[in-house]
C-alpha cells in the first residue's frame, strides 16, 4: 500500500497529477522488486519540513531533494517514509532541463530503493542503484536521468 501526504499545495498546483505520478513510480519500484504487500508513505512537502528532518535525522543543515527514512521490521510490512521537497526539485528540474513531473518520479523511485536497502556510497552499489533506476523510470515512458544531455549528473 502507498500512502501519499500532500503538506505543499504547490506539487499539485504545479502538477495536477503529482500524486497519481509519485504513486506510479513507488509502485514501479515495489513491483520490479518483488515487493508484494510492501508499504510506503510518500510525503510531498516544501523545503523548510525537508530542512528540518535533515537537521533533526541526518545533522545536516539545509534542504535536499528527497529523504528516505527506512521503517524497523513491522508486522505491517511498512518500508518507511519518502519526503521530497517541492523548492528544489522545482529547481533541480530546471537546472537540468527537465520537466519536474520526470524529476518528481525519478526521486521517488529513488527514495523507495533506499528503503529496500539500496545505496550509493560505492560506485558499485551507485551503479547497481542508477542501473535499477533507469529500468524502473524506462518503464515509466522516462528518459534516462544520467545520460548526457538529460541533466542528472549528480546523484540524488
Amino acid at each position: 500500500m502507498i500512502d501519499i501526504e500532500i503538506e505543499d499545495e504547490a506539487w499539485t498546483r504545479s502538477l495536477a497529477d503529482a500524486e497519481v505520478l509519485a504513486v506510479r513510480a513507488a509502485q514501479a519500484v515495489l513491483d520490479s522488486e518483488g515487493a508484494v504487500g510492501e508499504g510506503v508513505t510518500l510525503l510531498l512537502t516544501d523545503d523548510d519540513a525537508v530542512q528540518e528532518l535533515n537537521a533533526r535525522f541526518r545533522h545536516k543543515d539545509g534542504a535536499t531533494n528527497v529523504l528516505s527514512f527506512p521503517a524497523p521490521p513491522n508486522p505491517e510490512k511498512h518500508l518507511g517514509d519518502v519526503a521530497l521537497a517541492y523548492g528544489v526539485c522545482v529547481r533541480e528540474a530546471a537546472e537540468q532541463g527537465k520537466p519536474l513531473a520526470h524529476h518528481l518520479q525519478h526521486l521517488v523511485a529513488h527514495g523507495v530503493l533506499h528503503l529496500l536497502g539500496y545505496d550509493h556510497m560505492t560506485e558499485a552499489e551507485a551503479e547497481a542503484m542508477e542501473g535499477l533506476e533507469r529500468v524502473v523510470l524506462a518503464g515509466l515512458g522516462i528518459p534516462d536521468p544520467y545520460a548526457a544531455g538529460e541533466g542528472d549528473h549528480d546523484r540524488p
